[in-house]
């Protein structure tokens, strides 16, 4: 076994025993000090295909841009049912633009979609630990990383702002992916929020733990690109 391979099956083990224990995510900072003894399975698995977890988010997109948006799992049923467990069936490594609620777009509720939203939609290392978190021990199907219209993270890239305190860092790692649209033609700004989701797509599927899962069909990893016109969610390749 080479050291990628032994690095993912200890990643994984360690967090299905960090983990399996965890109920919920608001119980992640006191199972840090736990001594309990997990069993080595993620305590949250649901029924879906990673195809039919992608489906059922594109529905919701189109039942949201038709105006027929159901607005499941939104009553105190539901908020007193997931306040005891969760299962996502979805993650969304999102923009932190105020402009992309991940939740109505997709329209789903309460327990329906692991969230993690920074601007630029960057695969940091917190992110990308986090989305480790929701997949294997979550049981979430899909991840799906969306870039969005007239991203500001992305233009401030390409035209080299100054920018004062962290925000630089967001630049800074946005800034390998104009490399790969500086050629295309079209909108730049576009297709380089697109180059961007691809981009940080591949940070994503190096983790060990994210590409196991893969390699096993328990987790799609997908890229989206959102209209702020239309509030249609395409799928980015």
């Amino acid at each position: 076994m080479n050291a990628m391979n032994q690095k993912g099956h200890l990643s994984r083990r360690n967090l299905l025993k960090f983990g399996a224990g965890v109920v919920g995510t608001g119980a992640l900072t006191a199972g840090l000090g736990s001594k309990l003894v997990f069993p080595d399975k993620a305590v949250a698995q649901n029924d879906m295909t990673p195809d039919q977890a992608l489906q059922s988010l594109m529905d919701g997109n189109q039942r949201f841009v038709k105006g027929k948006r159901e607005n499941p799992h939104q009553n105190m049923a539901r908020l007193t049912e997931v306040a005891k467990g969760q299962k996502p069936f979805a993650s969304i490594l999102g923009c932190a633009d105020s402009r992309f609620p991940s939740e109505i777009i997709f329209d789903q509720g309460f327990g329906d979609l692991f969230v993690c939203r920074v601007a630029g939609n960057l695969a940091t290392p917190e992110e990308i630990g986090s989305l480790e978190f929701g997949s294997l021990v979550l049981g979430s199907k899909v991840i799906m990383v969306i870039g969005h219209e007239k991203c500001g993270a992305v233009d401030a890239t390409i035209k080299g702002a100054q920018v004062p305190g962290q925000i630089a860092s967001l630049l800074d790692a946005i800034r390998p992916a104009l490399e790969r649209s500086s050629n295309q033609t079209g909108d730049k700004l576009e297709n380089a929020v697109k180059a961007n989701v691809l981009y940080q797509i591949e940070k994503l599927k190096a983790s060990p733990v994210i590409s196991q899962l893969i390699e096993e069909d328990k987790v799609k990893v997908v890229g989206g690109y959102y209209d702020l016109d239309s509030g249609i969610v395409t799928m980015v390749s």
